[in-house]
């Protein structure tokens, strides 16, 4: 697989941004513009990953498709378009996004219809459209996974995946995010194991993070630092390095570059002590 992460360049220029991933030794990335960028900026660093054997792990769409608010929703789905044709152009693994919320307070929040049918069907609807507009060759559009709203797991996106019914649908695996019990917490590998049997042959991007369970009531999960939590990175490398060698693993959330470091630095070792070349 192909570890990644957030850079901190000095300035904003490809070149740098490209060397940047070099020097943390990273072989992947997020692609840093958005569609609106200009094409001379977004062929610049498309050229620089190319040159830098950098893999472009994903183009993010982060927005909510599935609001309430008709003027939000469709200004998300005609964002996820242009974010996807982008993705298509610079030739990313995948555009991700997650499927939204019917939260109208925030676009990534909790909300008692998130799990209805009449949601499931929304995002099939949704996710089809935005395929459907663009059509991708060189790419796929992924939902991630995430704790309030579909895909929360493994059956609930292969359902989705069959319900969606597209070939440029690929999945976009979060462990963290599908975290939402003491029951998966402490069982986290079996759910990971679980996870990669059934959408293995889909999955086009990762994300690398951790999570630790409070001891007070009720309950309290807090993500954190890649190797200070209970996530089961042996199981989770495992896994994935049994799916295509190109695959990344984006470490996310972090703030500073010591942080990221550390982060890689914990990924790479316990990959080392299972043969898995990053």
């Amino acid at each position: 697989m192909r570890l990644g992460g957030q850079v901190f360049p000095e300035r904003k220029e490809p070149e740098l941004w490209a060397a940047d991933h070099a020097k943390m030794g990273y072989r992947a990335a997020v692609f840093p513009v958005r569609h609106d960028a200009g094409d001379d900026v977004i062929d610049a660093y498309a050229r620089a990953a190319r040159e830098a054997g950098l893999v472009i792990a994903e183009v993010g769409a982060w927005s909510n498709p599935i609001s309430p608010d008709e003027k939000v929703r469709r200004e998300a789905i005609e964002y996820c378009k242009n974010q996807l044709a982008l993705a298509d152009r610079v030739g990313a693994r995948c555009c991700v996004n997650i499927a939204g919320s019917r939260n109208v307070e925030k676009w990534d929040g909790p909300h008692p219809d998130n799990f209805s049918d009449e949601t499931f069907e929304l995002i099939v609807e949704t996710t089809r459209e935005i395929i459907d507009a663009v059509n991708p060759t060189r790419t796929t559009f992924a939902l991630e996974t995430m704790p309030w709203v579909f895909p929360d797991t493994a059956d609930s996106y292969l359902a989705l995946i069959k319900a969606i019914d597209r070939k440029a649908i690929s999945v976009h695996f979060d462990p963290v995010n599908m975290i939402s019990s003491p029951r998966v917490y402490f069982r986290n590998g079996e759910m990971i194991r679980d996870f990669v049997k059934k959408l293995g042959a889909y999955i086009t991007n990762c994300h690398a993070k951790d999570i630790r369970l409070d001891t007070r009531l009720t309950v309290h999960l807090e993500e954190v630092l890649p190797g200070t939590g209970a996530l089961d990175y042996r199981v989770f490398l495992s896994e994935i390095a049994k799916l295509d060698p190109d695959t990344p693993m984006i470490v996310e959330h972090l703030k500073t570059e010591e942080e990221y470091r550390q982060a890689s630095d914990y990924i790479r070792q316990t990959a080392a002590e299972l043969g898995i070349a990053l």
